[in-house]
């Protein structure tokens, strides 16, 4: 039931945040809960593919007054991620789950605690446009739910309160990279031509889409050796195609490797091999 009541409560509070969450929170039974510290997924973007559900932490310091209860079954409280704003959301993600909080402080008014909640943001549901990429904001949520439930009767009311703009978090398109050199094995002194692509998730199509004009860096690593150096740069082109030409010298791995954007995740290629005679 727990997952259950959050799920319901929240969808209906971001569905109807515009008319809901103003009038929510001047209500008297909204009590004067206080988010701070929001931390989300550790202060690292989020990086999201096309599939995969991200699971996203986010820990924060919550006092609520003594004499309201949180039992993560009627009455709850969170950390919601939204973009836009509390009166227009653009799009909004939180916990299905009541947060785990451990009590830190006392007084006679008041209790503080520290709590740790999961947010699973799954692409094909919470993603839908590019839009979606770049920088959220962090609000802190309560809801409650209050009525009779038993085998013969259910009736129930609920409200909820959002206090917005609490932090931030950046949401990134997931990118990937390739790299193939050829030919191989080569001759010392001849062209070796390294070619790849760049593309990064499209949310609204559920696919990976070749990043065009996008920046790159041609990497070496020789065999036997460990660490990478810079070759030279290039540019993305047509459907995100990576080419370019270097001089064989010795034998060992090229990759490609993509710094990101303000709204695309860095992607590094696996170190192609080749052999140099």
């Amino acid at each position: 039931m727990r997952k259950l009541a959050i799920g319901a409560a929240l969808s209906g509070a971001l569905a109807l945040a515009g008319a809901v969450a103003p009038a929510a929170s001047a209500a008297p039974s909204t009590p004067d809960l206080k988010f701070t510290g929001i931390k989300v997924n550790g202060g690292k973007a989020v990086v999201a593919g096309t599939t995969a559900k991200v699971t996203v932490p986010v820990t924060y310091t919550l006092t609520r007054p003594a004499d309201v209860t949180l039992n993560g079954d009627s009455s709850f409280a969170g950390v919601i991620l939204y973009r836009g704003t509390l009166k227009s959301m653009d799009n909004a993600v939180g916990p299905d789950d009541a947060p785990a909080c451990t009590t830190t402080a006392t007084t006679a008014t008041t209790v503080t605690a520290g709590c740790t909640e999961k947010i699973v943001v799954d692409p094909r549901r919470d993603l839908f446009e590019a839009a979606d990429a770049g920088t959220w904001k962090a609000g802190g949520f309560y809801s409650y739910v209050d009525g009779s439930v038993s085998d013969d009767f259910l009736s129930t009311s609920s409200g909820t309160a959002i206090w917005g703009n609490l932090g931030t978090a950046k949401v990134l398109r997931a990118a990937r990279a390739t790299a193939d050199a050829s030919p191989e094995p080569v001759v010392k002194g001849r062209t070796i031509t390294v070619k790849g692509k760049l593309t990064r998730a499209d949310w609204d199509a559920s696919a990976y889409k070749g990043y065009q004009g996008q920046k790159a860096v041609l990497q070496f690593r020789p065999e036997g050796g460990t660490a990478y150096t810079n070759v030279k740069g290039i540019t993305s082109g047509t459907g995100g195609a990576l080419s370019t030409t270097v001089k064989a010298s010795r034998s060992g791995y090229y990759r490609y490797v993509f710094a990101g954007t303000a709204t695309t995740a860095p992607a590094t290629a696996t170190g192609d091999f080749i052999k140099v005679r």
